[in-house]
């Protein structure tokens, strides 16, 4: 017998066993579309929050935030504002006024102008820059102080990726990206650090570095950051030390038990998260 939804009562009489049956879908239905609704709301309340939660299928290359479908973060995340300027190139090391140890085997890294190096506080900050051929991203590891603001100076094997490089300088745009990084933060003591005065560089952050703080018994004190990159303190003593770093999202990191390390490099515990 073939009953419709409007005779359902009727039908339950006449067939109880096929009435049951369509009674027992529907409630696994509405139970499963109410749990797909939960998970939605849910995983909205997360994201807002900072988490996540998330339905992966085998060799997929997106989250899927039910009912929302949103970018994985295994991606650069592009941020703030979007600057123009020119590109220039000079041969780079991956050294400069920032501060870094040079990187022969990675040298997608520029130079900033010296407006929006901002006293260092670009410095290990990633951007990408778009070019009359095509884009690359690259980290910041010097000051271009004769560039005027918007301009980039690029290695030379980053321009190579936007322009020929017999142009010369090319009209460019560039923004600030959020790449993902393998492994957390990295406090690096500079080598002349002691129990009475030190320098402590932030080295792998995914996100430019806005403030250092450390515990001074009673509460967080900011440390003062140098034009070079290094942010500066005394008088506090041989350690272990506390740290509290902020990044310019205000995504904030806390450090214990970070022992002072001269020339050397100490991993922190965690990662900033992707915009």
């Amino acid at each position: 017998m073939i009953c419709g939804w409007q005779t359902m009562r009727s039908c339950s009489k006449q067939d109880p066993v096929g009435y049951n049956a369509r009674m027992k879908f529907s409630a696994k239905f509405s139970l499963f579309t109410l749990f797909v609704l939960l998970l939605g709301l849910v995983g909205l309340v997360s994201e807002r929050a900072g988490g996540s939660v998330t339905a992966v299928s085998a060799g997929s290359d997106q989250f899927v935030y039910l009912p929302f479908v949103i970018r994985q973060s295994n991606e650069p995340v592009p941020f703030g504002l979007v600057h123009t300027g020119d590109g220039t190139y000079y041969y780079a090391t991956g050294a400069g006024n920032c501060g870094f140890d040079p990187s022969p085997q990675d040298l997608m890294v520029a130079a900033m102008n010296h407006v929006d190096y901002n006293n260092s506080a670009i410095c290990g900050a990633y951007i990408q820059v778009d070019g009359p051929q095509g884009s690359v991203m690259v980290r910041i590891v010097d000051q271009c102080p004769e560039c005027p603001a918007g301009d980039v100076d690029l290695s030379v094997e980053a321009f190579a990726k936007i322009a020929p490089i017999s142009a010369g300088r090319v009209s460019i745009s560039w923004q600030l990206v959020s790449p993902p990084l393998e492994g957390p933060i990295v406090y690096h003591f500079k080598n002349e650090s002691n129990q009475w005065w030190m320098e402590i560089q932030i080295r792998n952050h995914r996100n430019p570095i806005q403030k250092l703080e450390i515990y001074n018994g009673s509460s967080y004190q900011t440390i003062p950051r140098m034009s070079y990159n290094y942010f500066q303190v005394s008088g506090m003593g041989a350690g272990p030390y506390t740290f509290r770093v902020t990044d310019s999202l205000g995504n904030v990191l806390v450090d214990s038990g970070i022992p002072l390390t001269p020339g050397g490099n100490v991993n922190g515990s965690g990662q900033f998260p992707p915009p």
